[in-house]
């Protein structure tokens, strides 16, 4: 095969794009397409922004497939008619305005953290923390839907949620399986935003909360399905051998144990979205994408057979163990 610079090319401009798409979110023009096809003409009118610089949009947009285009007129694909357009259950305008306002920022000064190996942070005012939550937090709605769409949760009865960051991935399962019942044992300060979502669901009934620091609780027990999410990345490794030996003495043998993060891998190609992951956590804050590898031998110290690795679209991979 004869090499060719598209490749390259295409990756060193990526970032031209992730910026119009930000700037096509900001200014509605996903939202002004949700009533059917328009003319960049209608677009500027509808979004109250220069015909030629929402056209520049329009055809970025059309040019990633985010955009259908005929005779003129712009519609949307079925993916930014589901999560763009602010007519789907998630939106995630939230989450672009947080890639192009903060993230996106914080990138700037990644050949340091290179350089460095040091790891980054971030400095926020009030408005910007909220940004950053807001967009953090839908991002991890989406997480939770996939989740939710990519499992059987038929046969779980007792789960418990441990040292996550939300309830939506426990609301998905039992929103599946009125016969599950939830146990939240997370650190101190989320019990509230816990039952708030369990009431908004109709699942409060369903759900207990418990506060402990995950790297040091015990929550014991006999749960069929134990879950970890968002969890790994933010401890080193000897608090995350003491989480999953912690997870492990609160499940029933047989049960079941899904973790989901990002994860590096060994395959011939590793997966892009968790690479590009674990360059934003550590020059965000310092948390680390671990290689799947190594986590697999926590789980093998700590009483977890490892059984697969499954993959969500756009979102982490769950990792699924046994208790042995």
């Amino acid at each position: 095969m004869t090499a060719t610079p598209d490749r390259i090319v295409d990756i060193a401009i990526g970032f031209m794009g992730a910026k119009q798409l930000a700037a096509a979110s900001r200014i509605g023009l996903f939202a002004a397409l949700a009533g059917g096809p328009q003319t960049a003409a209608e677009l500027a009118a509808k979004t109250a922004h220069a015909e030629r610089q929402v056209r520049t949009l329009a055809d970025a947009m059309n040019a990633l497939g985010l955009l259908e285009r005929e005779a003129g007129r712009y519609s949307l694909a079925a993916d930014s008619a589901k999560y763009l357009a602010g007519t789907g259950d998630i939106d995630l305008t939230p989450f672009l305005s947080f890639l192009g306002d903060i993230s996106y920022r914080q990138w700037l000064g990644y050949d340091h953290t290179v350089d460095s190996d040091a790891a980054g942070t971030l400095e926020l005012d009030e408005a910007g923390w909220a940004d950053f939550m807001a967009g953090v937090m839908t991002y991890n709605a989406l997480h939770a839907e996939q989740f939710g769409a990519a499992f059987d949760f038929s046969g779980f009865r007792n789960a418990l949620d441990f040292g996550g960051l939300a309830a939506g991935f426990s609301l998905a399962a039992m929103q599946q399986n009125e016969e599950l019942t939830t146990r939240f044992v997370y650190a101190p300060g989320f019990a509230d935003s816990i039952v708030e979502a369990a009431s908004a669901a109709g699942l409060a009934d369903r759900v207990s909360v418990e506060e402990g620091d995950t790297e040091s609780t015990a929550p014991g027990g006999e749960h069929d399905l134990v879950l970890l999410t968002h969890v790994l990345h933010r401890f080193d490794a000897e608090q995350n051998r003491a989480i999953l030996s912690a997870s492990r003495g609160a499940a029933a043998p047989g049960a079941t144990l899904m973790l989901l993060d990002f994860f590096l891998d060994q395959d011939g190609t590793q997966r892009a979205i968790d690479a590009l992951h674990a360059g934003e956590y550590f020059n965000i804050d310092g948390t680390v994408v671990y290689p799947v590898e190594e986590v697999e031998g926590w789980l093998a110290e700590t009483g977890w057979a490892v059984d697969r690795l499954v993959a969500l679209p756009g979102s982490p991979r769950v990792l699924v163990a046994t208790a042995v």
